[in-house]
């Protein structure tokens, strides 16, 4: 379909609470085959809709190429165990930085598929981690929201590095 443009930190777009999808149609379709243009070539593993600055509740998830693209409309987390895991995280909204973060190692989450039809899924490592990361960002929480006031401090400046050197 299309590379969309993705919206940089620390544009306020990225602390916004993304709007449930009601109409489930084609325009939604071709918003999922964006999302992963887009998540491929920035490059990325997870990408939201919000990330290319459409308030809506979509995430598309590509773990490995071949392992399959999985798409989720209106997700919520549903249950997490209490066993937190550390997991280097990124964001395609802020290229070039992660740092490790604590989430919870397995989740539960809910979610209706490109065709509205409900669904579950339980979910633990990097997938769990996933899910939390786009979770979040649906919810306005920026994954530097989890870390510690240095950590995020020192990353946005190593970010604004990075940026100030790009053409």
């Amino acid at each position: 379909m299309a590379i969309r443009p993705i919206v940089k930190f620390p544009d306020q777009l990225l602390k916004s609470v993304a709007a449930p999808v009601t109409v489930f149609d084609e325009n939604l379709r071709g918003l999922a085959d964006n999302l992963l243009d887009t998540m491929r070539a920035a490059p990325g593993i997870g990408i939201t809709a919000p990330h290319i600055g459409i308030p809506l509740r979509v995430v598309v998830l590509e773990l490995a190429p071949g392992n399959g693209v999985r798409v989720y409309v209106n997700p919520r987390i549903t249950w997490a165990s209490p066993d937190k895991i550390q997991h280097q995280e990124g964001s395609v909204s802020m290229p070039g930085v992660v740092e490790q973060v604590e989430r919870h190692a397995s989740v539960k989450i809910s979610y209706q598929d490109l065709d509205g039809n409900e669904k579950t899924e339980e979910a633990d490592g990097l997938l769990a981690v996933c899910h939390q990361h786009e979770i979040d960002q649906l919810d306005g929480t920026f994954w530097l929201q989890r870390l510690s006031r240095l950590k995020r401090d020192r990353l946005i400046k190593r970010y604004e590095k990075l940026r100030a050197r790009q053409p």
